[in-house]
């Protein structure tokens, strides 16, 4: 377990991503849910555009079966995203809350969080959205997604409220806030600050990053697990898999369970035995030379 950013609340450091629970019938999704909290992990992220809403809808139904379950878990949504725009406005930030808690079946949200930056956002207006859903009960924590530092100091400038997350897509292929931070002053690939080195300003404030897509390359290109366009990477994790007697997915998970920023895995499975295999990860501790060698095999650089 560890604490969600500067606040006291007790979230399991891997998360499930419910992106693909459409995919489930209500009772798939429930053995699934029992399973994963069975496993002691009480952290499942949501978005109101997951499956149109039907994600939350069919987790809400899974809560509806399970009387007692809702008090056991830490549950955490996101809006801003619309067709062909983004909106972080007063009243499109109320109006999605509002949907999310009525489509989840409960009266609270854990953590609230801006999907995407808008570039027509007032902060104003995000501060009065947050301040209303904090005072009416209806959200307890704040945070956002895919932010730079300065978006997130902006909004910060008006909220009462501490910005407590910012989820980032992050994995062994796709770690630009990590190579920046290495290559620095290079004329290399890995040197182009892409984020305003977001990994150092979230450990300066207490933010947690919440890692998504962790075994995908690219945008939403498929998974470098397996894949022959990585195939020195997966001798790698072959090779400290067979030496952790475990498997390549939690040599994988493992990697960003070793970062010392306490990064958060958000899984997006809906297999049970997956997500076992990524959960024991946070049993194996890597080893400084085996987190570059890693790093290192998927064709990253050290200056």
């Amino acid at each position: 377990m560890m604490k969600l950013g500067g606040s006291d609340l007790e979230v399991s450091r891997l998360g499930v991503g419910c992106m693909r629970m459409e995919s489930l019938t209500v009772e798939q999704a429930e053995r699934f849910v029992l399973d994963a909290v069975e496993q002691g992990i009480n952290f499942f992220d949501h978005a109101d555009i997951y499956g149109g809403g039907n994600c939350e809808r069919l987790f809400g139904e899974v809560l509806k079966r399970n009387p007692g379950l809702r008090e056991k878990l830490v549950l955490q949504s996101k809006a801003g995203i619309c067709p062909e725009m983004y909106d972080n406005s007063r009243e499109h930030l109320l109006e999605a809350a509002d949907g999310i808690l009525e489509r989840l079946g409960t009266d609270h949200l854990d953590v609230f969080l801006i999907h995407r930056p808008d570039a027509l956002v007032e902060p104003e207006e995000v501060a009065e959205a947050f301040d209303r859903l904090h005072a009416s009960g209806k959200v307890r924590y704040f945070g956002v997604s895919n932010h730079k530092p300065m978006q997130m100091e902006l909004l910060s400038r008006y909220l009462k409220q501490q910005l407590l997350v910012d989820q980032l897509q992050f994995s062994i292929t796709n770690s630009n806030m990590v190579r920046n931070g290495m290559e620095v002053n290079m004329e290399t690939e890995g040197a182009a600050d892409r984020d305003g080195s977001v990994l150092d300003y979230c450990r300066l404030k207490d933010i947690t990053i919440q890692a998504w897509s962790p075994f995908q390359y690219g945008m939403f290109e498929g998974t470098f697990l397996g894949n022959p366009r990585y195939e020195k990477l997966n001798g790698v994790l072959k090779e400290l898999a067979e030496k952790y007697e475990t498997t390549d997915t939690a040599i994988a998970s493992a990697w960003i369970f070793r970062h010392p920023a306490k990064i958060q895995l958000l899984a997006g499975t809906m297999n049970p035995v997956r997500l076992a295999q990524i959960n024991r990860a946070q049993e194996l501790a890597l080893t400084r030379e085996e987190w570059y060698r890693i790093y290192l095999a998927a064709d990253h650089i050290l200056p």
